[in-house]
């Protein structure tokens, strides 16, 4: 599952991390894939009425985050909540938004942003929504707002159910 609820999942092309098993190897190189117009998945998003939100995946979608925000921008305007996965921490991805301002604008219309490489040693199959117990579910607008990563109730009733978690 790629976040909560009925979702449509975009895998964007390129990523710079190249976690070993990663499940999407195919997504690393930047220049695979084919492009898609936004007024294209918009129509796509428009076609489906019981969608409750879009994940972005890929490949990592922060380094396609100028692409990206426009759409993200159509997405909120409609309603839908936003996901976005990335192998980037939080804290890098505050960091790089210095020279990258186009992904810290990406994180204003994310709802929750699971972050973090995926870590084949910390894999798991019990994890909702991760791959690995290093990886985090972010409340991303909570944590714009109090300048620090506040994990999102889904991970904290994870951690309820799974204390182990918490040393993660």
């Amino acid at each position: 599952m790629d976040g909560p609820g009925i979702r449509m999942t975009i895998f964007t092309q390129g990523c710079n991390h190249h976690c070993p098993g990663c499940q999407n190897p195919q997504t690393h190189d930047f220049n695979g894939g084919h492009f898609i117009d936004i007024d294209e998945i918009l129509s796509m998003i428009d076609e489906n009425p019981l969608l409750d939100g879009i994940t972005f995946s890929g490949g990592d979608p922060m380094d396609q985050a100028a692409a990206l925000v426009p759409l993200a921008r159509e997405i909120k305007e409609r309603g839908l909540n936003l996901v976005i996965f990335t192998g980037y921490t939080y804290e890098r991805l505050m960091e790089l938004s210095h020279e990258r301002p186009d992904m810290f604008e990406l994180l204003t219309f994310a709802d929750i942003l699971i972050d973090g490489p995926f870590i084949m040693a910390k894999k798991s199959l019990e994890l909702k929504f991760r791959g690995s117990s290093n990886q985090r579910i972010i409340d991303v607008q909570k944590s714009l707002v109090e300048g620090f990563v506040v994990l999102h109730d889904l991970q904290l009733e994870e951690m309820k159910v799974h204390p182990e978690l918490a040393m993660a």
